[in-house]
């Protein structure tokens, strides 16, 4: 079922396919578009709930400044995602911020429209299943396993969500992510990260200072596979 009465696993499922393509381009009718180069700012921590982002195109990162000043990385969020809905949901201040790790599209929605939308809709038990999946998302990222494997099928994921459906095949992807911000997200050091995407080099994973390029999406895919093993 893709309507607010389905008992699918929230896991891996985008905000778009638990409330359904219908509900989902009927909430899109009432924003606008508006585009966000890589490196970009799309929501900033505590800043009031003035609206909320239906991510069209694009993967941004959220992350969140502790109180000793540490910046940690909470997720990734792709097509079919929405940010910032909890600030607007409980009436407070945003917990984190969202940046642009690809050029994004978003579509935004006005607090008051959205609101009016999940009330009319009886939507709100779809939102609390959503924020379910995504904090088990979040925990199945830092889980054991082969590290290479793990980095792999993080980053794999990473370029699939951000791939422009209209590009050509196998083209190049870069993403605006960091030897640190792929440490916090799956649980383990710098070094870590590091001595992965050494390995990962001979499968055409270039890592920069500041971001890191995926040259074979394929290649990356079947190393990927040892984290499903």
């Amino acid at each position: 079922m893709n309507d607010h009465g389905q008992t699918a696993d929230p896991l891996g499922q985008t905000l778009c396919r638990l409330m359904g393509e219908e509900a989902w381009k009927s909430m899109l009718a009432e924003a606008f578009e508006r585009r966000h180069p890589i490196g970009a700012t799309l929501l900033r921590q505590a800043e009031p709930g003035t609206h909320v982002l239906a991510l069209l195109s694009g993967v941004a990162k959220v992350t969140r400044r502790e109180r000793t000043g540490d910046v940690r990385l909470l997720a990734f969020r792709g097509p079919g995602e929405l940010l910032g809905e909890v600030a607007v949901l409980d009436d407070g201040v945003r917990s984190a911020s969202v940046q642009a790790i690809s050029d994004c599209t978003v579509a935004v929605l006005t607090k008051a429209a959205f609101l009016r939308f999940v009330t009319d809709r009886g939507l709100f038990p779809v939102m609390v299943r959503y924020a379910m999946g995504r904090l088990r998302e979040s925990d199945l990222a830092r889980s054991g396993g082969d590290i290479v494997a793990r980095l792999a099928a993080a980053l794999a994921t990473l370029a699939d969500v951000s791939a422009d459906p209209a590009g050509p095949p196998g083209r190049r992807t870069e993403l605006a992510l960091t030897r640190d911000e792929l440490a916090q997200h799956l649980g383990v050091s710098r070094n870590t990260v590091t001595a992965g995407l050494a390995e990962l080099g001979s499968h055409q994973v270039h890592a920069g200072r500041k971001s890191i390029v995926i040259g074979d999406l394929s290649a990356l895919r079947r190393v990927a596979g040892g984290a499903r093993d």
